[in-house]
This record gives structure tokens, sequence and C-alpha cells, in this order.
């Protein structure tokens, strides 16, 4: 079939450049993209690569820092910081290892230079990431016009609109501030704020127990700062057998957890800040908390302004944009991933989101397995876990079992001088199939990937017990606690019999 006619419409923009380009071929449009991308976080970097892989043509628009919240502003530079405070800890306990270390002091602007220097590299490693995979990077705000086009406000001041057959939503989210009296007050912060601090604060209060906040309690401890945690439900979406040791660790590390409390009013006082909270449990008094900063850190909510979402007709409420099974949008050719649809909001789950959305408009077919979510706290002793927890497998239902072996049975954390925690495994049915690992002690984020595995691929303990474990290692600990559930475990004490 010949061409009916071709048209070049050339518009411009207030300074005389050429911005916009529509061919109208045949008497339809020709796209620009195949996919438009609004964001650059670890959903729309990672959607524009796998996209380019798969053969596409993609426009990323990213109004700030490649890499988004994640490796600006959340996990990248916490875990710099982190490792600042695991040095700290061990220096603290350095003559059990035979070492002497006098007069160590922290220099908070070398601090500051090696967390951004991490997270400069690794937005730099991104930004060549997408110019080699031949992805058009647009620096500005972009604002959905139609279902095919986007028109980007620039950073330099120009104008630009693109088109594409395909949209995907990826701006991702922002802390959340509660609507409390005194929340406006000067010293109560974010965790964007507290990650450019100047001075180590000498009073540090933390609103909210999540993994945010008490990953924040932990750093700003080892540090030196005086920590108050004042906590609604101590992470919330973990294991029980966790969450019973985690207040014993965090008092021993000198960590103050007001549990079962929410701050209800914020004060100036004399000395600082003074946080009221009233108790959840009935008859207990309101507690005070006094602090020199306050960290909101009670939650995140998804960034929907902007994008014209009312206007195209595109359904949402306060917690994120509303999707399918394959992340497209009420609007047909037009997705939404990550943090912006609301749910578990980590980094792996955006990408994973991003890749399983890109997949589908490409006509692949996506292997993943979108339920199976490792997460992890980076605390001392670390937290990590995947799947059920003891109290979904009982709410659902299920004939289950539960093993649980301890870090201090195991040769490699005596050694490493990590001895506390355990490896919990949940199983069901007969052939005991893996449905749940909760992991608290050394390298647990790194440990939980066995864990993931397992339930991704319908494992059973036999399966890990057949798989020899190298020795020592910490990985053993995971084989030990599997084999437990068979009451197999050679360095576990045998189960008492009834």
């Amino acid at each position: 079939m010949g061409l009916a006619y071709v048209n070049i419409k050339l518009l411009r923009n207030f300074k005389g450049k050429y911005r916009d380009i529509y061919f109208l071929i045949g008497g339809g449009l020709f796209m620009e993209n195949d996919i438009v991308i609004i964001g650059g976080g670890p959903g729309g970097y990672v959607a524009a690569i796998r996209a380019a892989q798969l053969g596409a043509k993609v426009s990323v628009i990213e109004e700030k820092e490649m890499g988004g919240t994640c490796l600006n502003r959340g996990c990248i530079p916490t875990k710099a910081l982190y490792t600042n405070a695991e040095i700290l800890n061990t220096l603290k306990d350095i003559d059990s290892y035979g070492i002497k270390v006098d007069n160590y002091e922290i220099n908070v602007e070398q601090v500051q230079k090696r967390k951004q220097d991490v997270v400069d590299q690794l937005v730099g490693g991104i930004e060549k990431l997408i110019k080699a995979n031949g992805v058009n990077l647009l620096r500005g705000r972009g604002k959905i016009l139609d279902k095919n086009t986007v028109h980007v406000a620039l950073n330099d001041g120009g104008e630009q609109s693109i088109t594409a057959k395909n949209i995907i939503i990826a701006t991702g989210s922002r802390p959340s501030i509660p609507n409390i009296p005194g929340a406006g007050l000067e010293g109560v912060i974010t965790s964007d704020d507290i990650l450019n601090f100047t001075e180590i604060p000498k009073r540090l209060a933390v609103a909210g127990s999540g993994v945010i906040g008490i990953e924040f309690a932990y750093i700003f401890n080892a540090m030196g700062s005086e920590v108050s945690v004042i906590s609604s439900t101590l992470l919330k979406r973990t294991d029980k057998d966790i969450v019973k040791r985690l207040p014993g660790i965090l008092k021993k590390q000198g960590i103050k957890l007001y549990d079962e409390v929410r701050a209800k009013e914020i004060i100036k006082g004399e000395n600082g800040l003074v946080i009221r909270a009233s108790s959840k449990k009935e008859g207990k008094e309101d507690i005070e908390v006094q602090a020199d900063y306050l960290l909101m850190a009670s939650g995140r909510e998804p960034i929907l302004e902007d994008l014209n979402l009312d206007e195209m007709g595109i359904k949402y409420d306060v917690k994120g944009i509303k999707v399918n099974e394959h992340y497209e949008t009420n609007i047909q050719g037009i997705y939404a991933i990550g943090d912006v649809i609301g749910g578990v909001m980590l980094a792996h789950v955006a990408s994973h989101e991003g890749i399983h959305a890109v997949e589908h408009i490409m006509g692949v077919t996506s292997k993943v397995r979108q339920e199976v979510v490792p997460d992890c706290i980076f605390i001392n002793p670390q937290i990590a876990y995947v799947g059920l927890t003891e109290e979904m497998a009982k709410e659902k239902g299920l004939d289950y079992k539960v093993s649980k072996f301890m870090f201090g049975a195991n040769g490699k954390a005596l050694a490493m001088g990590e001895p506390d925690g355990f490896v919990k495994v949940i199983s069901s049915g007969a052939e005991d199939k893996i449905i749940g690992v909760h992991i608290m002690g050394p390298h647990a984020s790194d440990l939980i990937h066995e864990g993931a595995l397992a339930i991704a691929h319908d494992m059973n303990a036999e399966d890990i017990a057949n798989t020899i474990h190298a020795h020592p290692t910490l990985g053993e600990a995971f084989s030990e606690a599997v084999s437990g559930l068979r009451n197999e475990a050679i360095h576990m004490m045998p189960a008492k019999k009834i």
C-alpha cells in the first residue's frame, strides 16, 4: 500500500527552536516513540532499559536526578550512612577483637562527602546506561495531554510535546506529614531533610517505627544522638518473633522505644521541641518526649499532581493510581508503576513492575512472580523477610510448620562476633513447601534471597536439604532451619517428644 501523503508540521517555541515534529502518513499519526516514561527512578529507568532491550523506541522524562528517591534520597544514601553506623558500633566493641583504638571522632563533612560520592557514582552510571541503550532523556516535568501525547516543561525554560503509542507514569512518592498541630514547627523534619545533616543532633525523636524510622533511629544512635522512637505499630509487616525481640535489642543499644503510642501534638518548649503522644491502650497516660529535632517517618504519599489525571479520566485515590495486573490504568495504553500506585513502596518492586509493564506492551510474557517480594531493614542485627508471616499462615487456615535456627549456633556468625538472631522458616503441606522465611541476624539482607528463590519456585524442605551449603557460612543457618522442619537439623537440639 502506497503513502497517501506526508505532511510535516514544525512548531516553534518562543526561542524559535523546532520542538515538535508530527508525521501524518497515510492519514494516520506516526508516533515518535513506542513508550514515553514520566519519571526516571528505579521504576522508570529500569522500564526504559528493558523496553530498549526489546527493541522499543523510548523516551524518559525526569525533572530531577536520575535514580529518583531510591538513589538520591532513600535506599543508597541511607545505606552509606548505615555503613558508618556499623563501623562506629564495631569501634565501641573493638577491644573484644584484641584491637585498641583511642580518640576517634566523627567528621560530618567527610561523612556527607562519602555519601554523596556514592550517590553521584551510581547516578552517573545510570545516565550512561540510559545513553548506551539509546533511550532519549528529556530533563523536565511531564504532563499527559492525551493518550498518546505528553507535554514537557523543560528545565531550560523551553517546552516540548512528544508522542508515543504507550505512556508509563513512574513519578514516585514523597514523605507524608501527618496533620497534627505543630507539624510545621522549625525542627520538624522529613527523611529528605535529615539526610543533609550538618551536625549530629544531640536529641532526635522519630515519629514512626516502620523501616524508615527504625533505620534512621539506628544510624543516629550509633553516631551519638539520644534517640527516642514514638511507635504506633512496630514494623507492622514483620513476623511476630522478630517484633518480640526487637524492643530489647533497641533498648540494649540505647534507643528509647515508646511503643503503641501516637504523636498528637508538637509544641515549642524552652529547650527544643516537646512531642505529646497518646497511648493506644485504654487507661494509659499520655507521654511527652523532648528533642532538638523530630523526624516524621510516618510514611510516604504518591506524587499525583500536574499529571492531568482528572482531565484524562485516569482513576486514582489518595493511595495511588489504579491499575490492573499488567499495571495498565483504565485508559488503554497508559500504565503506572512504582510508588505512584501505592501498595508496597520499595525500589525493587517498582523495577519489576516496570519490567512487567514494558514486557506486556511488547508482547512478552513476564515470568516474574510479583507477589514474592523480599523486604530488608538495615539495622543491627539486620532484618529481612519474604513470603507469609506465621500470623498470615494462621489467618489463611493453612496446615503449617515452623522451624527456627539460632545464629548463636552458627560458626561463621560467632567468628564474626554477630551471634544475635535467628532464621525462621515456615512450610506448608505434607511436602513442607516453603511459604515464608524471616531472618534477624548478620547479613540477613543477603541471605533472604535463598528464601525468595525457594518460594518463587515452589521448593520444599527436601530441595533445600539436598543442596550442599558451604562451611563455614551464614547460609548454613538457612539450611539448618529448613532441615529442622523435619527434625533433621544437625546442629539443633532435637525436639522434645511429647
